[in-house]
């Protein structure tokens, strides 16, 4: 099947009413986390893995080299407008739609027409030149979604982490990730990442027929410290 680069900013009404695939909500304990990255207490102690650009051929990449863009850092916004979650990242100039409470045929921008208990996600990517931190900047809770690395995603082997908002998250490089979801109404993130921003992405409707579906009321299972 081809892969076509997806489009981030759209009229959730042009996407196609689909099935919803159930992912689990977990709680994020250092224990759970460990698999993507780790919790943060303090964001100045979180220095950003860089991955090295790989050589092309048998001749190795010169010492000191391939790693030298750095970081970049700024605020992820994420905010709900009527059924629709926004997201926009200033560290990366990025905006996206992150996802919809309701079926995307009858979601508003302008007003929400259900209660907010989930949300359904259409997307979801990972970053092969480096790692990502996100701290809240507001104590309040927050869940986000992600995958172990490898290019064989499918939709059963996502999960949710939910998160209380006293910590902040570091993920490893090629861990499959979406935007944060905020229970409120909008919440900010200190962003840091890779300058360079290779993103690898995976569009679930149109590769597997489905969106995945979040519940915003709390873990859907247990998770041990």
């Amino acid at each position: 099947m081809a892969i076509s680069v997806p489009k981030y900013l759209f009229d959730p009404r042009d996407k196609p009413s689909l099935p919803l695939h159930d992912i689990p909500v977990v709680t994020a304990t250092d224990s759970s986390v460990e698999p993507f990255g780790f919790l943060v207490d303090d964001p100045n102690s979180v220095d950003v893995e860089i991955v090295r650009w790989p050589a092309q051929g048998w001749r190795p990449i010169d010492h000191g080299t391939g790693n030298e863009g750095g970081c970049v850092e700024g605020i992820f916004h994420a905010r709900w407008q009527g059924d629709v979650l926004y997201g926009s990242n200033e560290a990366v100039r990025g905006q996206y739609v992150l996802g919809w409470s309701v079926d995307p045929q009858l979601a508003s921008s302008e007003k929400p027409t259900g209660p907010r208990k989930q949300l359904m996600i259409w997307h979801m990517n990972y970053h092969p030149d480096g790692g990502q931190l996100f701290y809240p900047m507001e104590n309040t809770s927050f869940v986000f979604p992600v995958a172990a690395p490898g290019d064989d995603l499918e939709p059963v082997k996502v999960i949710a982490l939910w998160c209380d908002g006293t910590r902040g998250l570091y993920i490893h490089p090629n861990v499959w990730h979406e935007g944060i979801f905020p229970l409120a109404d909008s919440q900010q993130f200190l962003d840091r990442q890779g300058r360079v921003h290779a993103r690898v992405s995976c569009d679930f409707g149109q590769e597997f027929g489905v969106y995945l579906r979040v519940p915003l009321d709390g873990p859907t299972t247990r998770s041990s410290r």
